[in-house]
């Protein structure tokens, strides 16, 4: 029989940690609770509390709602959101991440402190949640830049601050960083501003450390994890066996084959349960294999 290891250092981040178990405080309380988007982009946990009660609604749908609870999940959002609840009577349970937290009001700070002097270029996933909450504290005014491609988005004959999303990797935002400088004018000022967490970044370290001398790897992450693709990517630039599943029924007999260790890592937004549960597939498959 294979050895099966499930990775220590992956799932959950505590921002996401923290909104699930705010979640499960105000659902333990009865009511109706709504969340604005899914409190994790992991499908099996969503459906997860879904079952206790959680009822997920768009931002269209959030305008339709008074006087209810609605739980404001990890990625933050925009100052429109607040407005939106404050008009419509509706309790907000605030589960911004603290480090993104700080993140906007960093941006808001650096954006009413300079107007129109400087551009603010915000290194993410155009349209992601987070994103949305971070341009909003512009008034919509911040350029995003998703990489070095982008960047004929920013006038470099003028002032730029740049900052990055929570989540981007620190190898993507040096990157950015030394194009910039690069391209920028004579005499226009650049400043660049590390809003990375460390605790996320420092996975991709581990994840590569875990993944090396495994026979295969089991990668566990939701289809909307922008995270979970980044983090995929670096175990398979490791290890060529590493394989992306959603759940333990997407796993396939023919990716255990010959395998005498095998690796089981997930995003930030992936629980313990659903890796605990591919292990147990994992060894059902081979057992009957």
């Amino acid at each position: 029989m294979a050895d099966i290891e499930i990775d220590k250092e992956s799932g959950f981040c505590f921002g996401v940690v923290t909104a699930i178990r705010k979640a499960e405080e105000e659902l333990a309380k009865g009511g109706t609770l709504y969340c604005l988007g899914d409190i994790v982009h992991n499908s099996a946990e969503v459906e997860r509390l879904q079952r206790k009660g959680l009822v997920t609604i768009t931002h269209e749908e959030l305008a339709d709602l008074r006087n209810v609870r609605v739980l404001l999940r990890a990625h933050g959002e925009p100052p429109e959101t607040y407005e939106i609840a404050r008009r419509n009577n509706i309790e907000i349970i605030d589960a911004t991440c603290p480090v993104v937290l700080r993140l906007q009001q960093r941006i808001k700070a650096d954006y009413d402190r300079e107007g129109a002097g400087a551009q603010i270029v915000i290194y993410g996933k155009i349209g992601h949640a987070e994103v949305n909450g971070l341009v909003g504290q512009t008034n919509g005014d911040a350029i995003v830049i998703e990489s070095a491609d982008d960047l004929y988005k920013v006038d470099f004959n003028r002032d730029i601050d740049l900052f990055s999303q929570t989540t981007k990797p620190l190898e993507g935002f040096s990157d950015i960083i030394s194009e910039i400088e690069r391209r920028k004018s004579p005499g226009v000022r650049f400043v660049s501003y590390d809003t990375i967490c460390r605790q996320v970044a420092n996975r991709v370290g581990h994840l590569r450390s875990f993944v090396r001398g495994k026979d295969v790897v089991l990668f566990v992450a939701g289809a909307k994890s922008s995270n979970g693709k980044v983090l995929f990517n670096q175990c398979l630039a490791e290890n060529s066996r590493t394989y992306l599943l959603g759940n333990p029924d997407e796993l396939k007999t023919e990716w255990l084959s010959g395998a005498s260790s095998i690796g089981i890592c997930g995003a930030t937004s992936t629980p313990r349960w659903l890796m605990e549960e591919v292990a147990s597939k994992a060894q059902e498959l081979l057992a009957n294999g």
